[in-house]
């Protein structure tokens, strides 16, 4: 009786505060309670790689079938300075780089984010050796069967993508690329922000209305960036976990943005999303990116022997086991200093929803969508645009 009390209860806290009313959808509101008034974007996360390989031209191209507003690449550069489009420097996790006899001797050490880490890295290869590799889908549980199809595209590929599907379409989809690591590339010569400007430039996306975001993780370059462009800026803000009373936690590096480590800025990623924190995002940028759980989180139903609860009795604690605590005022606090709140990641596995939403990812989307969230980046673009539009 006290969980399925704690469940409901959960969830008819975020819903009460939320005005939220399930079965009528944002659809059918007269006005959706973000900054602009507009329906919230869809934003493909890495294109539709719940469903295929992250970041391959055909995982864009499913996420734009699947009705997605914009698309997300991740840049790295390549050793002759091509931005191509991988979640991380990293080559391992995503390509079949590993299993490259030829490359065998360029596996080498190096600190990214100041953490030792041993891997393949993009800025080892050239562009022609990059487009040697396949992808590879990176989470374990989801569909290996398209593992060795797809090549690594270059960030101009999904630009030329994002055009023509445009144009077949009738439709603008838009581009979302992220400048990953900045202090990391900088560091070697690679720093790639004014070349990003120049190809999205060439692209004729200059104006605050392009249908481009540019988002970092870091500060700097979005304070480089600022004077020199119209483009509309994102500050990600990330976190290392949850803990059981559904609080982020912070441990390096996933505790401040980097670039305020190397210059021993104390500030960490709780105090950007504080109100005053969030004005000074407003200083130079148009929105601010934070992880899910900075907005809505479970907490674990923890038993009298100290421990957390199996609440669906499947013998492993997971996000099925947390039920909802109230919103923070992250979005109100965004919304005041006139940023637009863009959230990730949102996932259709149940293993991944709290248990208020009984393993339907509808339900989450639109949790959040009824709070006023602008954006949503989802692996699974057809789930999200649905829930969205009350189908």
């Amino acid at each position: 009786m006290m969980t399925k009390t704690l469940l409901s209860t959960g969830l008819a806290t975020v819903l009460g505060l939320a005005a939220f009313a399930p079965q009528a959808g944002l659809a059918q509101t007269a006005a959706a309670p973000t900054l602009s008034g507009q329906k919230p974007l869809i934003i493909a996360h890495r294109g539709a790689s719940g469903y295929l390989p992250e970041h391959t031209l055909e995982a864009y191209k499913l996420a734009i079938e699947q009705g997605a507003d914009f698309i997300e690449p991740d840049l790295v550069s390549t050793k002759d300075g091509v931005l191509v489009v991988r979640h991380e420097p990293m080559l391992s996790g995503t390509t079949d780089v590993a299993t490259k006899p030829e490359f065998a001797g360029r596996k080498t050490k190096r600190k990214v984010d100041g953490i030792d880490t041993e891997d393949w890295f993009a800025n080892d290869f050239t562009l022609a050796e990059i487009k040697t590799l396949k992808a590879k889908q990176a989470f374990g549980d989801r569909d290996q069967s398209h593992n060795g199809k797809y090549a690594i595209p270059t960030f101009q590929e999904v630009i030329d993508l994002a055009k023509s599907e445009s144009a077949r379409t009738g439709r603008t989809i838009g581009v979302y690329p992220e400048t990953k690591h900045p202090t990391y590339h900088a560091a070697l010569g690679l720093a790639f922000e004014d070349k990003l400007l120049d190809i999205l430039k060439a692209a004729g996306w200059t104006e605050k209305t392009s249908p481009v975001f540019i988002q970092s993780f870091e500060t700097a370059n979005l304070k480089y960036l600022r004077p020199k462009t119209q483009l509309r800026l994102v500050q990600l803000v990330d976190g290392d976990g949850v803990d059981k009373d559904g609080r982020v936690t912070l441990a390096a590096p996933f505790d401040r943005p980097y670039d305020f480590a190397v210059l021993g800025d104390s500030r960490t990623n709780q105090d950007l999303l504080s109100a005053e924190g969030l004005k000074q995002i407003a200083t130079y940028a148009d929105g601010v990116g934070p992880w899910k759980p900075y907005i809505l989180a479970g907490k674990q139903v923890i038993g009298a022997d100290g421990k957390p609860q199996d609440l669906n009795k499947d013998g492993v604690i997971d996000e099925r086991d947390r039920v909802l605590i109230a919103p923070t005022n992250v979005i109100k606090d965004a919304h005041a200093a006139g940023l637009l709140v863009h959230s990730w990641t949102f996932r259709s596995e149940p293993k991944r929803l709290a248990s208020d939403f009984s393993g339907d990812p509808a339900a989450e989307y639109k949790a959040f969508l009824a709070l006023g969230i602008d954006g949503i980046f989802s692996d699974f673009p057809d789930t999200a645009v649905k829930a969205r539009d009350g189908k």
